[in-house]
């Protein structure tokens, strides 16, 4: 049986990180709604396919919630829900009436995660995937990030928070609310960094020869025989006395990066080649 197969989750957020929160709780069983404007959600015109997944599963309904007849729509879903997920700035969600003191008056069950940009007093801030990222130096100028990384690590903390404001209610607290604050995602993924371990030169940074990116035959060799017992087995395999950045370098030109990642396969080595196209 699902672990979440008798929560209800209702998602009144577009985009990435309230539909990538509501995918993550619907893949450990709860049954989850979509609610959408009547101009669709964004993401399903950016990247079809991907709307496709984070949706897989979910009840889609379209509702104008500044129409009152389709509002009170919207009502009969919060009544049923057990978890409300928004992604809209407050002050939106106070026009809408989806603020937090109006939902626990009329919906005292109902636990409510509010994704924002930014945690107060900035929480009406506007901000993006991108602006995150660059406030953390989590960017590489001139090239644009290969993921979203604040909007999907703040899917996973709306998500966590969420199951914690539900089993909380289910234990007999009150129902509760909780913001989950994207840059604070950010900040958090950029601790390694802050602290200088994968800083330029840092130990996981490029300053260790056998946790490092190779150039091979063909491609890029991603190598990190980072523990003693790694490193030892990948000089005795390799038939190397010391596995410094030259030798690695030396050794790692002679065969593509895809049959460096079979040979540690078969070895129990962490190499792995570098895809560039997914």
């Amino acid at each position: 049986m699902p672990l979440l197969h008798e929560v209800r989750v209702l998602c009144v957020a577009a985009n990435v990180p309230g539909p990538a929160a509501a995918a993550r709780l619907r893949d450990l069983g709860a049954r989850v709604t979509k609610v959408e404007p009547p101009s669709g959600d964004p993401l399903a015109i950016a990247s079809p396919a991907w709307y496709a997944e984070l949706t897989r599963g979910m009840r889609v309904v379209t509702l104008d919630l500044k129409d009152t007849a389709q509002r009170a729509e919207l009502d009969a879903h919060l009544a049923d829900a057990d978890l409300l997920i928004t992604s809209n700035r407050p002050a939106a969600l106070a026009n809408l009436g989806l603020d937090w003191s109006a939902l626990h008056v009329a919906w005292p069950r109902l636990c409510h995660v509010a994704i924002v940009g930014y945690p107060p007093p900035n929480e009406n801030r506007a901000g993006h995937d991108l602006t995150y990222a660059a406030a953390y130096g989590l960017l590489t100028p001139p090239r644009m990030p290969p993921t979203l990384v604040a909007d999907l690590a703040g899917a996973e903390r709306a998500a966590s928070e969420g199951l914690a404001l539900v089993l909380a209610r289910e234990r007999g607290a009150d129902a509760g609310h909780r913001l989950v604050a994207l840059s604070d995602a950010a900040a958090a993924l950029a601790a390694p960094l802050r602290h200088g371990a994968t800083a330029h030169g840092g130990v996981l940074g490029g300053g260790l020869p056998n946790y490092n990116l190779y150039a091979a035959a063909d491609g890029w060799l991603a190598v990190a025989a980072l523990e003693t017992h790694f490193l030892d087995r990948l000089k005795r395999e390799l038939g190397l006395d010391r596995a410094g950045y030259d030798d690695l370098h030396s050794v790692f030109r002679t065969r593509t990066a895809i049959a460096w990642e079979r040979w540690a396969v078969e070895r129990d080595l962490p190499l792995a080649a570098v895809q560039t196209r997914l």
